[in-house]
């Protein structure tokens, strides 16, 4: 059994930048891919990143590449997430997920994750 927090969302203006972290609890942590996603009421669960458990490969949504970076650290039980120059449409709750290593895992959907954290608002002002 995995449990994940996640924390560092809040208020921030257009153009700035947060750090999500997501502390995972048991002692498997660096046998799953973690992912992040975000949501926003009325709309579908939106893939945002996804980290291997080595780190060796990173995966991000269109609408992040180039600004947004993830990376964990293993020996922390934390998975991160490095948001810049954050937009308005960047708004939503953000949740860690993570997914055990098995064969036919897509890293993008999130049914194929089996643990979910609480999640953690951010919002971005224009």
């Amino acid at each position: 059994q995995v449990q994940l927090v996640e924390s560092g969302g809040g208020l921030v203006q257009a153009g700035g930048s947060l750090t999500l972290s997501c502390a995972a609890s048991g002692r498997t942590f660096s046998q799953y891919a973690m992912g992040w996603f975000r949501q926003v009421p009325g709309k579908e669960r939106e893939f945002v990143a996804a980290i291997t458990w080595s780190a060796s490969s990173t995966y991000y949504g269109d609408s992040v590449k180039g600004r947004f970076t993830i990376s964990r650290d293993n020996t922390k039980n934390t998975a991160y997430l490095q948001m810049n120059s954050l937009k308005p449409d960047d708004t939503a709750v953000y949740f860690c997920a993570g997914a055990r290593l098995r064969p036919g895992l897509s890293v993008y959907n999130p049914l194929d994750y089996n643990y979910w954290g609480q999640g953690t608002q951010v919002t971005v002002s224009s």
